[in-house]
């Protein structure tokens, strides 16, 4: 398959949580998808279009358009690599527990339970930066060879051939 054909894949399996997504599936498909964040900002950024911070409109609609496939293609690489799909998880539930809590010391910054309330959020979007670490290594990691309990080899029976 070339590149483009790889990248296209998790969009024809749109919200497909099952099965296996393999390392050139998942990782061309993110390389694509960061050159179309660059080229959204960069448009955005020349029609002056601000929508929340730095991002703009097509950034934003990007990034709605992509977030169901980008989580689905994650969960079926974890899935290649014979792990559950709930480890994506890992670093979002800490980043959000963490904005929660920051938002008091936002309101106001001299209230000392919010400054408590922002110390617990640091140490909660560093679990949360580990966590995506950890993600990253095992999407980096080779798939299970053969069947595992997500399903069969992405590459079929003969993956030897693939990489010979």
């Amino acid at each position: 398959m070339t590149p483009v054909e790889w990248a296209m894949r998790p969009l024809k399996k749109y919200a497909q949580f099952s099965g296996r997504a393999p390392r050139a599936e998942y990782w061309w498909f993110n390389l694509f998808l960061m050159i179309g964040y660059v080229v959204a900002m960069l448009v955005d950024r020349l029609i002056g279009s601000k929508v929340l911070g730095p991002y703009g409109l097509f950034a934003g609609l990007l990034w709605l358009a992509v977030i169901v496939p980008t989580i689905a293609v994650g969960v079926r690489r974890l899935h290649d690599t014979n792990r559950t799909g709930w480890w994506m998880l890992g670093p979002i539930i800490p980043y959000l527990v963490g904005f929660v809590l920051i938002l008091p010391t936002m309101k106001n910054p001299e209230n000392s339970p919010a400054l408590a309330s922002a110390a617990v959020a640091g140490i909660l979007m560093l679990i949360g930066m580990i966590m995506a670490i950890v993600i990253f290594i095992f999407t980096v990691l080779p798939g299970t060879k053969g069947t595992n309990k997500y399903g069969a080899d992405p590459y079929g029976a003969d993956v030897e051939q693939v990489f010979a």
